[in-house]
């Protein structure tokens, strides 16, 4: 088979799959597709949601293409393309988006997904974020749930014990979207993405969404 046929296949098949959005366990033909449908979700279950940011190494872009800066990203010292991920308290994927250029801190991409007006909309609706999303923890304190902050260097040992304590609970009971953002990247293609940047965002998609049809089942 060409390598042209190859490629056109996969042209044809990957919105297809960037589509369908992602499966949801014990209920069979329920798929979310969006961030509001991810909140209505939560919602009506009682699920606590899980919210972290992933980073995928992409090309570079041409020299002297204007915004070329912003996929550097602070954190990685390489060109990324940045994707939020949400999953259930079993690190099941409910929702991958939110896609923006590496430079941009993992916040500011949700805020503008409007994930502050959801959480307004739906206060019952529950998650624990890592430190990058303290913003949001201090706005909706009653709502997200970010690591607690570092003592100051002459706190008491107890004070630093306790902080300790909290930090580790809090990361044990997040982490699990950290395995499903690196059950993602266990696919060769977002290990470093090589293909064109504007298709990185349905590549992704297509990807979660698979991973989330396997996951739905445990």
């Amino acid at each position: 088979m060409h390598r042209s046929t190859v490629t056109r296949a996969v042209r044809e098949v990957r919105p297809l799959l960037a589509a369908r959005g992602f499966a949801v366990h014990g209920e069979p033909g329920v798929r979310l597709r969006t961030l509001a449908g991810v909140f209505a979700y939560a919602r009506a279950r009682g699920v606590e949601l899980r919210l972290d940011g992933t980073e995928v190494q992409v090309r570079h872009p041409r020299a002297g293409k204007p915004g070329r800066r912003a996929f550097v990203s602070g954190k990685k010292k390489m060109n990324t393309k940045k994707a939020t991920v949400i999953t259930d308290g079993k690190g099941r994927t409910l929702w991958a988006g939110a896609f923006r250029p590496g430079r941009m801190h993992d916040q500011t991409a949700v805020r503008t997904e409007g994930i502050a007006d959801l959480f307004r909309q739906h206060p019952q609706v529950r998650a624990k974020v890592d430190a990058g999303y303290r913003g949001l923890a201090k706005e909706f304190p009653d709502q997200v749930q970010a690591p607690p902050l570092k003592p100051k260097k002459d706190a008491a040992p107890e004070e630093t014990a306790a902080y300790e304590a909290e930090r580790h609970r809090q990361s044990s009971e997040r982490i699990c979207v950290e395995h499903a953002s690196a059950e993602h990247k266990q696919w060769r293609v977002l290990q470093r993405y090589p293909g064109r940047r504007e298709e990185f965002d349905e590549t992704y998609l297509a990807v979660a969404g698979l991973v989330s049809d396997r996951a739905a089942e445990r």
